[in-house]
């Protein structure tokens, strides 16, 4: 495949299908009212998109201009756009024809295209599911997702029904479970960002609240500079029933924490004691070492770790806890051993 092919999404659930297809296009609604912008330069589209949107993060702005500037300008006349009917499981393809233009029907930026085959995604290996499961509204799909496709388009008015079990291309286990860790992994990694992220006060009321989950009555500490420890934990909120949860929490990300931390945390500590050192930052290798030989339980929490114990208990999160790092559930398949 010579041409560039250019994933552009109908929409959420593919929404806009009928659009695609019926008027032979493809469109950006996401720059509706801003006219064809291909000559236009990324600030100005999103100094345009700020004054629409005011209650729009910058983040989310900076995107939306950027996609904006690239339906524009980055696919040339000629290449293949493919987009997705998630009701009928065909990816339809054909070449753009037009540069951008503002659609008059209703205001949103749009391309034309001539639509000339499909693909059932039924047919198309599991790593090319991957690459074109993508969120994103538009991207370029690239080397050999592109050639999977390219190689099992038929023309679209072709009697194409969705192919039987047996045809339907076979899951590679081994394949698959990489996509599956590959999808963990960014969670994983999304989630530790986001609670980075957290202020310092935010983070000691984390630590409570997961405390809290796992059945304990905890509290922060009052702010100021001779509190002692950060968070305080008991069965009966009081520090009289046993264990008496005493954690300290730093977050400095960057920062390890040493063995000289280490020792002045436990050091005013007394038998029945329990405590816990919180470091987004780590540990050195001496401080673990110290925490290993402490006559008072010592466990070191690391943010992988804190990432983990909000995981276990986000469930029995208060409607406080939960506005902290808001999360939703999602289901994915067990890769088949």
């Amino acid at each position: 495949m010579s041409e560039s092919l250019w994933m552009v999404r109908a929409g959420r659930s593919a929404q806009n299908i009928d659009d695609f297809l019926e008027d032979s296009i493809v469109k950006f609604e996401g720059g509706a009212g801003l006219g064809a912008v291909s000559g236009a330069d990324k600030p100005a589209i999103e100094q345009a998109l700020r004054a629409r949107h005011p209650e729009a993060k910058d983040g989310s702005i900076g995107s939306w201009a950027s996609q904006i500037v690239r339906f524009a300008a980055e696919p040339a006349t000629g290449d293949l756009a493919i987009t997705y009917d998630n009701n009928t499981r065909f990816y339809y393809a054909g070449p753009i024809t037009s540069d951008a233009y503002e659609r008059e029907e209703d205001g949103s930026l749009a391309r034309s295209v001539e639509w000339r085959q499909k693909v059932s995604r039924d047919r198309l290996l599991p790593s090319t599911r991957n690459t074109l499961g993508s969120t994103l509204t538009l991207f370029q799909v690239r080397d050999e997702a592109a050639a999977d496709v390219g190689s099992k388009l038929v023309p679209i008015d072709a009697d194409e029904p969705a192919p039987a079990t047996d045809e339907v291309v076979a899951d590679d286990p081994g394949e698959e479970r990489l996509i599956s860790e590959e999808v963990i992994g960014k969670a994983t990694e999304f989630l530790e960002d986001r609670i980075a992220k957290l202020s310092w006060e935010e983070m000691e009321e984390l630590i409570a609240e997961i405390l809290r989950a796992m059945g304990y009555r905890a509290r922060v500490s009052p702010k100021g500079a001779d509190r002692g420890v950060d968070v305080i934990a008991s069965p009966d909120g009081l520090g009289l029933q046993e264990p008496r949860i005493f954690v300290e929490v730093k977050h400095r990300l960057g920062t390890s924490i040493s063995a000289d931390q280490v020792r002045s945390f436990i050091g005013g500590r007394q038998t029945g004691d329990r405590c816990l050192y919180v470091s987004t930052g780590g540990f050195t290798k001496d401080a673990r070492y110290e925490a290993e030989r402490s006559s008072v339980p010592l466990t070191l929490i690391t943010l992988s770790d804190l990432r983990e114990l909000l995981v276990e208990n986000y469930d029995r999160f208060s409607p406080a806890g939960v506005a902290l790092i808001p999360l939703e559930r999602i289901y994915w398949p067990v890769p088949r051993a």
